[in-house]
């Protein structure tokens, strides 16, 4: 069998992404290609070799026995490969290589936008994709390089990395309708108050659970209006819709401009810290690695 290696290589690692994910999909999302051609690559490689690699089932992928073996072999083959070019950059000025990021949109918008303009500036050859989203994604399955989450939950094979960032939440409200409602005092005011709500990715609505010392209160909200974006609920509350919780580094700006009044600074309300998630299994790249030391 004349097996081309030259021309084959791409096809062996679109073979590989598939393998890892197990699926056409987040395969080529990884690898930044459409799904029929991933799908056309793995076809010829199949052909070429004389046997069938991968089973394709309507909504899943799987490995056949001489798929599984040429996947235990290569996988750690291109890994090492990609660990014996990333080490070149230690002979460059700065790290290069790309980089794929899924982030809360919040934290995204305050934390991360800033380090990334920062990072990509001063390392001309490094590209970052940041991906904005609240549910809890799968960073492994979705092809992504690393992850930013509330809290420390380690899953197999992965890393959890505290960042030195601390994101907490804020009830505010404008200053014209405190003037109408009242300020409240304690948790148990908000009872007397339209409260804006917020819809999480999983349909759960957000609890107001607040903290002082050894005190903790739960309130359950009352109001009209739920949404499902912390920008929004902003706005929201600047057109008069009533308090919102939000998060503190969303409504600083207006806060301090007098647009909206904080209420409740005593009491604490937070997500947790946040971590920085990336896979035990892969090859820290030198991109990687410059933004773990940026925010941890």
């Amino acid at each position: 069998m004349k097996f081309n290696m030259r021309y084959r290589i791409n096809d062996l690692l679109a073979f590989v992404s598939v393998a890892s994910q197990l699926s056409f999909q987040r395969a080529a999302i990884e690898r930044g290609v459409t799904r029929s051609a991933l799908s056309h690559s793995i076809k010829g490689l199949e052909e070429d070799l004389g046997v069938r690699l991968l089973n394709r089932h309507t909504r899943a992928v799987s490995l056949t026995e001489p798929g599984h073996q040429l996947f235990q072999r290569l996988n750690p083959a291109f890994n090492e490969i990609a660990s014996a070019v990333d080490d070149l950059n230690r002979f460059r000025d700065s790290p290069s290589g790309s980089l794929r990021l899924t982030a809360p949109r919040a934290v995204a918008q305050t934390i991360l936008s800033p380090v990334i303009a920062r990072l990509t500036a001063e390392n001309p050859g490094l590209s970052i994709d940041l991906s904005s989203d609240d549910r809890l994604v799968d960073i492994v399955a979705e092809g992504f390089d690393a992850g930013i989450r509330f809290g420390k939950s380690l899953q197999p094979d992965m890393i959890a990395a505290r960042m030195t960032s601390v994101f907490s939440f804020a009830v505010v409200g404008m200053p014209e309708y405190l003037s109408v409602r009242g300020i409240p005092r304690a948790p148990k005011d908000l009872l007397e108050h339209q409260c804006i709500r917020y819809r999480l990715p999983s349909g759960v609505i957000f609890p107001w659970d607040f903290a002082m010392g050894d005190e903790h209160v739960s309130v359950s909200i009352n109001g009209p209006i739920t949404l499902d974006d912390q920008s929004l609920m902003i706005e929201t509350a600047l057109a008069g819709g009533g308090l919102a919780l939000v998060f503190a580094n969303l409504a600083d700006d207006h806060i301090k401009n007098g647009r909206l009044v904080r209420c409740l600074s005593d009491w604490e309300c937070s997500l947790g810290q946040l971590y920085l998630y990336y896979s035990s299994r892969r090859h820290v790249s030198s991109a990687l690695r410059v933004l773990i030391d940026s925010l941890t």
